[in-house]
């Protein structure tokens, strides 16, 4: 009996000493990314897709991946009518330049427009496991023009400034 009440002692003991795993969960949300929309200048309630959009970060070689599973710089070309890019964590303004019709430099559609974003950022604590998320508040857009070039988008708004989820449209452009 003595030998039994000690296993159980002891097996209670064991088990009072396991502490939850700090694994952070695939659908926590983190720090959400700046989403934009497409959309067709001449009817604006129709969204367009983007031809071969390159975009890449100020500063940077590479352009953002939108495609994984791409070969080359295939993974860094979009046909899509929506993006998502992330904003710096670690300063209030991001710089990204948006290459059109990037796959083919003899095409005369290539334009590329360079837009900074400035934003507020607020710092959350999300748990243990996830730590800290960052959310934006867009303030605004500076569009900068290269000397002789014509911007191939026409019209930007900002729709939502408080960036805070990814299932909304931040940004519009229409081309």
């Amino acid at each position: 009996m003595k030998k039994i009440i000690s296993f159980l002692l002891l097996f209670a003991f064991g088990l009072s000493g396991c502490e939850k795993d700090d694994i952070c969960d695939a659908d926590t949300p983190t720090t959400p990314r700046l989403v934009i929309s497409f959309y067709d200048i001449t009817n604006a309630s129709i969204k367009k897709n983007v031809k071969n959009l390159k975009v890449i970060g100020k500063d940077q070689d590479r352009g953002i991946v939108f495609n994984k599973t791409g070969i080359g710089d295939a993974m860094y070309i979009t046909s899509a009518n929506t993006i998502s890019i992330p904003l710096r964590t670690d300063a209030d303004t991001t710089t990204y330049t948006f290459i059109y019709d990037s796959g083919n430099p003899n095409s005369p559609e290539f334009n590329t427009d360079v837009l900074e974003f400035k934003y507020t950022r607020q710092n959350i604590y999300v748990s243990r496991a996830c730590g800290v998320k960052t959310i934006f508040n867009l303030e605004a857009f500076i569009r900068i023009i290269p000397d002789a070039d014509t911007p191939w988008m026409k019209q930007i708004n900002i729709k939502k400034t408080n960036i805070e989820y990814e299932n909304e449209t931040h940004v519009e452009v229409f081309f």
